[in-house]
């Protein structure tokens, strides 16, 4: 009986730190599918003149290999999507007091890309922030 109640205590000790610890790894994984779209998206700009147009033109054009799988919602057809802004806002440098104009970005639909899920990290920033 006194080693269950022993086991029982280890076991109630081991099994949140568990549930953490797959918690973080899939955060991790997250954060990790983030940067590599994310690098690819700049990539095919850099290339293409151009954001692309969907999130599988990445793939069909061999910038990635696949679209990852979004580790929460478990699938990869759940990221959402969000179109570059209309213009790049004026700048101005030290040298130039006075500001550049505005100017117009190339066409295309994938900008940035979030996650699907309305979960909350355990930074407190939910994860389609990200």
């Amino acid at each position: 009986m006194i080693v269950m109640t022993i086991i029982g205590i280890l076991v109630s000790i081991a099994v949140p730190n568990y549930q953490w610890a797959l918690i973080r790894a899939r955060e991790a994984v997250l954060q990790e599918n983030l940067y590599g779209i994310r690098s690819a998206i700049d990539q095919y700009y850099a290339d293409q003149g151009k954001y692309p147009d969907k999130l599988e033109d990445l793939s069909e054009r061999k910038y990635l290999r696949g679209i990852p799988t979004d580790p929460f919602t478990k699938k990869n057809d759940t990221w959402v999507t969000l179109p570059p802004p209309a213009e790049i806002p004026p700048e101005s440098s030290g040298t130039n007091p006075q500001p550049v104009g505005a100017i117009p970005l190339p066409k295309g639909n994938v900008y940035d890309v979030q996650s699907g899920s309305e979960l909350v990290g355990s930074n407190g920033v939910p994860y389609k922030e990200w």
